[in-house]
């Protein structure tokens, strides 16, 4: 069985390695919008980033509706991402298919 699920809600990719989570939700869904500050970044794991490293955790919680639960499950979410994955190499093949 893979190890890494998308995330995403309604998809059920399921991947060997979190690089290719990360490419799949740039590539394959929807960019999503911040309700804090309306900037549009991709689904998924960067969005979880941009929202945690732009903003406050009180402003996540009031734009979402969210509660502490959510915020620890997305901070969660971004540590796991973050020791695991290679970064540079997710952002230069983006970059390679032009999906930044």
């Amino acid at each position: 069985m893979s190890r890494w699920k998308c995330g995403v809600e309604g998809c059920g990719g399921r991947f060997e390695d979190v690089e290719s989570v990360i490419i799949h939700q740039t590539t394959d869904h929807e960019r999503h919008e911040c309700k804090v500050c309306g900037t549009i970044v991709p689904e998924g794991y960067f969005a979880i980033r941009h929202a945690f490293d732009e903003h406050t955790r009180a402003e996540f919680v009031r734009a979402y509706e969210a509660d502490s639960t959510a915020v620890r499950i997305r901070e969660d979410v971004k540590a796991t991402v973050e020791e695991e994955a290679n970064l540079n190499n997710v952002v230069q093949t983006l970059r390679k298919q032009g999906a930044l």
